[in-house]
């Protein structure tokens, strides 16, 4: 029986300003300290990045909170949903935006969506046509006729699946939040990477 690698431990980072609050987490101890730099200073940058959506600094009266959501944390990966919402006084609602972001916890690589796939796979259709299907089979009120998904959709891991998103707008009127395509990784086992991230979580 194969040990898996622990989980990472981690710790909130607090990005705390005039009317800005927004927590990112932070691991302690990944595989190397080099490691547990690159994936920091990847939160901490894609915070900052999302903050600068909202207008915060451009307008006196924009308030911007933030936090965060851990969606895998095993066998080497931790997936992180990074949460910003901005709200500028006068405006009719405020806008939520959200990053996905998955590591390899050894290396502290940054995980794409092409990154899991085969060299060459058509990973793109095939989960098109997954996404495809469930807005079908779940009556989702989309803005336009979906055709594809783009090579680099906005996606995190769970212990058993690939969940896809969409950033409001993208897809659904706004008052339909954030859609989640949730894809089980057996159903992409032909496509996925041989040894990749898909694979660890198999078992």
């Amino acid at each position: 029986m194969s040990l898996h690698p622990l989980p990472v431990q981690t710790r909130t980072e607090v990005i705390r300003k005039p009317k800005l609050e927004v927590y990112v987490p932070q691991v302690i101890e990944a595989g190397s300290a080099e490691a547990t730099k690159r994936i920091n200073r990847t939160l901490h940058q894609h915070a900052v990045e999302l903050i600068r959506k909202t207008g915060y600094g451009e307008a006196d009266q924009t308030e911007v909170t933030g936090n965060y959501e851990i969606k895998l944390n095993e066998r080497g990966l931790i997936s992180v949903l990074l949460i910003v919402y901005g709200y500028t006084q006068g405006a009719a609602h405020g806008m939520t935006y959200q990053e996905g972001l998955t590591f390899d916890t050894n290396t502290g690589q940054l995980i794409t969506l092409k990154d899991l796939f085969k060299p060459g796979a058509p990973y793109v259709d095939v989960l098109s046509k997954q996404v495809a299907s469930q807005i079908k089979e779940r009556d989702i009120p989309v803005l336009e006729p979906f055709s594809k998904i783009s090579p680099d959709q906005p996606f995190f891991l769970t212990d058993k699946a690939l969940v896809l998103f969409f950033n409001l707008y993208d897809l659904v009127p706004y008052a339909y939040g954030f859609p989640y395509f949730p894809i089980s990784i057996y159903s992409l086992e032909s496509i996925s990477k041989e040894n990749g991230p898909l694979g660890t979580l198999w078992y």
